[in-house]
């Protein structure tokens, strides 16, 4: 019985390598963005990402749950949720290694665009916890609209200390904040909102009492959120924490958690607001406005968050390809099979590329043009990079065969995340909606794009003319004011902005081969790539080596 158990043709696990150095163009993003001084800490978190014993957290956090504890053995009203210790595992490293909010704190260059590379290596790791530590990162610029609250809770959001359980935030060594906008009746707007804001003179001044229903508030455990309500002059931004400073607990009650598709690890919850205090952010009736700060923020986040997906999902797929053999040819020299690698690697090479120029746009501070590319580029790379990632990691789910469909690969794991970024902070159509406000408002950032994609002007022919035709289509009048196109050019100047940096700063082949397959507005099933590409020298560069 033994000799039917022998196990030939089956790949290692993919465990004990450097997340950062298999991973080429983020290594080479870095180097054009990142903090040089930087590059050691990052290898060493590239290291812990991929070592069997961090791999194991993200098994262990995915498979048990967290749990809501609404009342104590007496009946007392607790509100709190339990999480695996593999959890804190996870959410230890991400805080020291400043993932959170810390780049605010730091003065030096490519603060944020380090910080994004960071959370691109550890995210491929194990995706739910980083939503509280994006939320976090998230809550800085909108709390700089009040001086004072900035300077009560930003020391506490950038502290390099995971120090989880709700006690009052003085006592803390470090504070996680959260979100809490969407309600049953709006969704996406957010506007329809009916939670009311009742001001609270008996608190001091600046504070409210809020009542009312969010539908979904990600990350209940954490110290502070920033919420939408209805105030007497409009919707309003408000500072709601989850402790009081005399260690009271405030009327933040958690109705259920969520059962999602993915995610599994992270604890998103449907909560009441029973007169629960809250000192406004920002004016009364200028919510919106106050908190668009936070939603750009988190738009990056989900930019990072697909393009980690991609990567880690393309480093399982052609490491199974290099070890594997059918048909008495290994699967990574098979013609078919590497045209598909090739074309996953590509998705993922461009998606990491933008995703890391838009966190340098971050760096960038007050300059003008930055910041104008960065507000047109988060919504076409939202919309895209988001969009296109649910398909290409199933395509590299498919490239294991029946073992990818297993559980135990890991696979089913990255598909069902796939979908969420997409979804987060504003699905498809609300990105597409929102280029056509850049396009119909902001000529900079118009300008902006441009620019960035004219960068790489006359490198490629095949460029030119895309970028000639995306021209022509922004100067009609039916091609920036028809909201049925509105998909269709989002999609088309997300990929121009992709051409543009990879024919800057990728191989040749990698650069050819994007523009051969994406820039004809025809590229569909994964694998259909041109005849006479490099794919072996592409699939090489995305294949993980393990010492």
């Amino acid at each position: 019985m033994e000799a039917t158990h022998e196990i030939t043709n089956q790949p290692p696990p993919l465990t004990g390598y450097d997340v950062l150095g298999a991973d080429a163009a983020l290594a080479e993003a870095f180097g054009r963005y990142g903090a040089a001084g930087e590059r050691a800490e990052l290898e060493r978190l590239g290291r812990l990402a991929g070592s069997a014993e961090a791999q194991e957290w993200a098994r262990e956090a995915d498979a048990n749950e967290p749990v809501l504890h609404t009342h104590d053995r007496y009946g007392h009203r607790i509100d709190e949720v339990d999480f695996h210790p593999s959890w804190h595992r996870l959410m230890t490293v991400a805080v020291e290694h400043q993932l959170q909010a810390g780049a605010w704190a730091q003065s030096g260059p490519g603060a944020h665009a380090t910080r994004a590379a960071k959370f691109l290596v550890w995210s491929q790791l194990e995706a739910a916890h980083l939503c509280p530590v994006s939320m976090t990162y998230a809550a800085v610029p909108a709390l700089r609209v009040d001086p004072d609250l900035a300077a009560e809770w930003e020391p506490r959001l950038t502290s390099a200390a995971y120090d989880p359980g709700l006690r009052p935030p003085a006592s803390k060594a470090g504070a996680l904040a959260g979100m809490a906008m969407t309600e049953k009746q709006g969704g996406s707007d957010v506007r329809a909102n009916t939670t009311r804001a009742e001001p609270a003179a008996s608190a001091g001044d600046g504070w409210y009492r809020l009542t009312g229903h969010k539908w979904f508030c990600s990350a209940p455990m954490n110290d502070v959120f920033l919420v939408l309500a209805q105030a007497p002059g409009g919707l309003t931004c408000f500072v709601l924490p989850r402790v009081l400073d005399d260690g009271s607990r405030n009327g933040l009650r958690l109705q259920r958690l969520k059962d999602k598709l993915g995610n599994r690890a992270n604890a998103s919850s449907e909560v009441e607001f029973d007169g629960a205090l809250a000192r406004r952010l920002g004016d009364e009736g200028r919510g919106v406005a106050t908190i668009i700060e936070m939603v750009a923020a988190t738009r990056l986040d989900c930019v990072l968050g697909s393009a980690a997906l991609l990567r880690r999902s393309v480093a399982e797929a052609t490491w199974h390809a290099a070890h594997r053999s059918a048909f008495g040819v290994r699967l990574a020299d098979s013609e078919l099979m590497r045209a598909v690698l090739a074309d996953l690697a590509l998705e993922s090479e461009a998606a990491t590329a933008l995703a890391m120029r838009l966190a340098a746009c971050v760096d960038a501070g007050d300059d003008a043009q930055e910041r104008a590319l960065r507000r047109i580029g988060l919504p076409l790379a939202k919309y895209w990079v988001c969009k296109r990632t649910p398909a290409a990691v199933a395509e590299a789910l498919e490239c294991l065969g029946g073992n990818g469909y297993v559980e135990e690969s890991g696979m089913p794991r990255l598909y069902r995340e796939a979908p969420l970024n997409s979804i987060w902070e504003g699905a498809g159509n609300i990105q597409a909606l929102d280029l056509l406000r850049v396009l119909a408002r902001e000529p900079d950032a118009v300008a902006a794009w441009r620019a960035e994609v004219e960068a790489a002007k006359g490198q490629d022919r095949r460029l030119d003319d895309a970028l000639a035709s995306v021209t022509s289509l922004l100067a009609s009048t039916d091609g920036v004011g028809a909201t049925g196109q509105a998909r269709v050019l989002a999609g088309r100047m997300a990929v121009l902005l992709q051409a543009s940096l990879l024919v800057r700063f990728a191989p040749s082949a990698v650069a050819d081969a994007f523009c051969a397959s994406r820039l004809d507005a025809r590229h569909g099933v994964y694998g259909a790539l041109p005849a006479g590409l490099e794919t072996a020298a592409i699939v090489d560069r995305a294949t993980p080596e393990v010492p």
